[in-house]
């Protein structure tokens, strides 16, 4: 597995993990870490978005 690949599960799953947060207990942990919609929390969600487009390649590789 290439250094992207897994650089793109990491975020892929602080991703999924800040949604289950979100769905469980209404907390944004981006929000809360970085602020609601600064410049760095928007970075950080489009890194994820990005991640699992990303992702999609992933499952058709052998």
């Amino acid at each position: 597995m290439k250094v992207v690949d897994k650089i793109a599960l990491v975020l892929i799953i602080i991703g999924a993990l800040n949604w289950g947060l979100i769905a469980l207990f209404n907390f944004d942990l981006v929000a809360a870490i970085f602020g609601d919609m600064t410049v760095i929390s928007r970075i950080v969600y489009g890194l994820v978005g990005l991640s699992g487009l990303w992702g999609i390649k992933l499952l058709f590789d052998d």
